[in-house]
């Protein structure tokens, strides 16, 4: 009967697919040909990701655009070398040759019944909760009423895209909806995209897909008797490990909607099983070699020819940095200070925790700076964190552990854009200027929503879930806002610096810079930088836009603070610093 049913889904995938157009992948591997019968850019997205991994360094792809009338249109994207440029550039390249819009493909709630009708393109969520402890899938079973695998075991929770919402938000609704479970962000890994076709009902029901997959990584078993379920998509719920649930889709089990394991889809359990199937041996050694690039180097202090009141000032300066390294951290990915405070707390449990540490220190994130921002941390070695709420109460039960997430490649927008935005559009004419300034950050108003079921369980107002209308999404939050209690925090120190200071030049910025801090406008703090002439050279605010790899817009915070020597004749800045990062400044 499986076997009945599989050959009959193929036959009418193939019936479906014969009328797609056709892409050909070029490559250096062999075969030198890959033939795939998709054109569409969001499928091609996913080769090239696939082609990436499997170890593709040069490609030339060719897109061949068969039209129903057999007219055949070409482009050619040019021969690389595939690390020269960013997978986000990959994007761009291939979006512009075809003129395919991603978020053209997000779904009007009204008009999914329609699509699925006509088998239109669009983009779907899929949510994986895996249990470290037991090594167990969460799955679905879907409602006997679905269009879509009545009846059938699913993965834990899926949803469409819907027109105005971003992939992150849409998969936090869908488990929200169907689950009753309200995660925050940083339990959400988005593992791959990947594409599926399927047609089912005896063809009135045609699925094109590109998908993204998370994954939500909990200690334990979430309690079953948690679970709110929307009785019109869920008639239960069941934990099984994640190998049995993989041999029961090889086997094409009538009770499972189907998979095909061997495909992309298979990269789920793939990425479960190297995380936890690790060889401590061979992961200290390589950490090992990864430190041993750097070399140590001992700075020594000079402090003769500071007046009292400049050594009691550089002391509060030197907090005042600390403080700067903080909202640093917090700059490059949103669950990045939890991951630095658990890997340093349990740095003394083993070597391999050890050296992971060490190395975290360095790179002062999880990716390495020296291998093109590769990651050398998984998020299963990531902090355990404990949600009181998120679900129905349980006797007994305090909350659910979660790992705090982050993605295998580096987010190019760090953590000043939504995780998901790859272009500058859906914002108001007259909030470009400003979003593209330094000193803000990118949020989504959609969220607001799923925020307030966080801190209020029992209320659930879906009515929020239009909060979140193309063009409106997007807001921005200055700094002074954003890191407010961080930012005071070091306004203080600097102020108090400022008055111990025997430097006027050096009171005139550590006091501008103060304001600055609290007011989000730095001329004035930039200039009395500029004309800082002063035996202690301080450096500190928002400067360098290089983490900032989407758009180059947003200043990350730092400092550099030095003692001038007068015998070198260098000066006091031996070091080129970027030009202030206020436009008022650079256009005079």
């Amino acid at each position: 009967m499986a076997k009945q049913r599989a050959k009959k889904r193929k036959e009418e995938n193939a019936r479906h697919m014969s009328n797609l157009p056709r892409l050909i992948i070029a490559c250096n591997r062999s075969p030198p040909v890959i033939s795939l019968e998709f054109v569409q850019s969001s499928e091609l997205f996913v080769n090239l990701h696939y082609l990436v991994s499997a170890g593709v360094h040069s490609i030339c792809v060719i897109i061949l655009k068969l039209q129903h009338n057999g007219d055949v249109s070409d482009g050619l994207l040019q021969s690389s070398n595939l690390k020269s440029f960013t997978f986000n550039e990959l994007k761009t390249a291939i979006r512009n040759l075809l003129d395919f819009d991603v978020e053209s493909s997000c779904v009007d709630r009204s008009s999914r019944g329609a699509g699925h009708r006509d088998g239109d393109y669009h983009r779907a969520v899929y949510v994986c909760i895996y249990a470290e402890s037991t090594q167990e899938l969460l799955l679905r079973k879907h409602a006997d009423c679905k269009n879509s695998w009545p009846g059938l075991w699913d993965i834990s929770s899926a949803g469409h895209i819907s027109a105005g919402d971003s992939s992150l938000i849409s998969a936090r609704r869908a488990l929200e909806e169907e689950l009753g479970i309200v995660l925050p962000k940083d339990a959400f890994e988005l593992i791959f995209n990947f594409l599926r076709d399927w047609t089912t009902n005896n063809g009135t029901f045609i699925s094109n897909e590109f998908d993204d997959v998370y994954l939500v990584t909990t200690l334990d078993p979430i309690p079953l008797e948690a679970f709110t379920l929307q009785e019109s998509e869920v008639s239960a719920v069941k934990y099984l490990h994640y190998n049995q649930y993989r041999s029961l889709l090889a086997k094409e089990d009538p009770d499972y909607a189907p998979y095909d394991v061997d495909g992309q889809y298979g990269q789920l359990f793939d990425i479960i099983e190297q995380r936890y199937k690790e060889n401590t041996t061979a992961r200290c050694l390589a950490l090992q070699k990864q430190i041993e690039r750097y070399a140590s180097v001992t700075l020594n202090l000079e402090l003769r020819g500071l007046s009292e009141g400049d050594t009691r000032a550089l002391v509060l300066i030197i907090k005042a940095a600390r403080v700067m390294d903080e909202i640093s951290h917090q700059q490059v990915w949103h669950s990045n200070p939890a991951l630095r405070d658990w890997l340093k707390e349990h740095a003394a449990t083993s070597e391999l925790d050890r050296l992971k540490w060490v190395y975290y220190s360095i790179n002062k994130s999880p990716w390495s700076c020296l291998d093109e921002s590769e990651a050398f941390l998984t998020t299963a070695d990531s902090a355990v964190k404990l949600l009181s709420q998120c679900s129905k109460p349980v006797s007994g039960r305090e909350g659910l552990e979660y790992k705090a997430a982050f993605p295998k490649l580096k987010p190019p927008g760090a953590n000043f854009y939504p995780p998901d935005k790859d272009k500058m559009h859906g914002l108001p004419k007259d909030q470009l200027e400003e979003v593209t300034g330094f000193f803000n950050v990118i949020k989504r108003r959609s969220e607001l929503s799923i925020e307030a079921s966080m801190t209020n369980l029992a209320v659930k107002n879906h009515d929020n879930d239009n909060v979140a209308v193309s063009g409106t999404d997007l807001y921005n939050v200055p700094y002074c806002k954003e890191y407010m209690s961080s930012l005071s925090k070091a306004a203080e120190l600097l102020l108090e610096a400022g008055n111990l200071t025997s430097s006027t030049s050096l009171k005139r910025l550590l006091h501008e810079k103060a304001k600055a801090f609290l007011s989000n406008d730095y001329y004035e703090s930039d200039i009395a930088w500029m004309e800082l002439d002063s035996k202690l050279d301080v450096t500190i605010g928002p400067y360098e836009t290089y983490e900032d790899a989407l758009f180059g817009y947003k200043a990350t915070f730092e400092a550099f603070v030095g003692i001038r020597d007068d015998n070198d004749v260098k000066g006091p800045q031996p070091i080129a610093f970027n030009l202030p990062n206020d436009e008022r400044i650079v256009k005079d």
